[in-house]
């Protein structure tokens, strides 16, 4: 009953959503190409046309390739940075201060340098979704390691575990939660910078299709695009927040 309610709030906040952005259309100008183009109705008849071409799913599976691509690289980095900086005093100290310039550098001030340094295509691509993608996982797993109940580390020296051992038994199990919320973030801000780093000269791409409404001056699939871009971004943060929701319950 409860989930019930929840989902029929989540409906009618929709269509209160949809209610406002058709007042507000009507109200700027009736008659402008905003109402022609920008409504919702205009929107869904747009995106029923896109799915019907079939031409959206190739550029939503390229997209969805960057993204599950740049999220296995930002791991990759993200967990083992995360990890020395939550045991190594040392390691903090040098790097924190680098970590943290890196950190708040937006990931879309480095793509000039991403395409002098990578070219076009998709290598610049994975670049900055790797790049914005590796904070959070680095950060939750630093502090998953701080997190740590010391006792059980003296423990596992005092019978002799060798440094692997402790790695693998003690500290990934125990950091696990909160690498789990580190990658839905890095999911979050993964997905936001794919749209303009799509931009950067790739031919397929949920990016590259909004670029390519505007050039043929389809705005009504211009919009279709960017709502189904909030969609699947949705659809991606649920299912990484039901992953992590069913590790907890174990």
């Amino acid at each position: 009953m409860k989930r019930s309610f929840s989902v029929l709030l989540a409906l009618l906040g929709l269509a209160l959503f949809a209610a406002a952005w058709q007042l507000s259309i009507t109200l700027i100008e009736p008659s402008s190409v905003m109402a022609g183009y920008f409504s919702p109705r205009k929107a869904a008849e747009a995106m029923v046309r896109l799915a019907a071409t079939g031409d959206i799913w190739q550029h939503t599976i390229d997209s969805m390739r960057r993204v599950f691509v740049s999220l296995s690289i930002a791991i990759v980095f993200g967990v083992p940075i995360g990890i020395l900086l939550g045991v190594s005093k040392l390691f903090e100290h040098t790097n924190n201060l680098l970590f943290q310039f890196l950190r708040m550098v937006s990931p879309l001030s480095w793509m000039p340098i991403a395409v002098i340094a990578f070219g076009v295509g998709d290598a610049p691509v994975y670049f900055l979704l790797s790049f914005a993608g590796m904070w959070p996982i680095a950060l939750n797993a630093a502090a998953g390691v701080r997190a740590i109940d010391p006792k059980w580390l003296r423990l596992a020296r005092s019978m002799a575990a060798s440094k692997s051992e402790i790695l693998f038994r003690i500290v990934m199990p125990a950091i696990l939660d909160h690498l789990l919320t580190g990658i839905r973030l890095s999911i979050g801000i993964i997905w936001i910078v794919l749209v303009p780093a799509e931009m950067l000269g790739v031919q397929a791409g949920l990016g590259y299709l909004i670029l390519d409404c505007r050039d043929r001056m389809e705005y009504g699939e211009l919009v279709a695009v960017i709502i189904y871009i909030g969609i699947l971004g949705a659809i991606l943060d649920y299912a990484a927040r039901f992953i992590r929701n069913i590790w907890q319950r174990r």
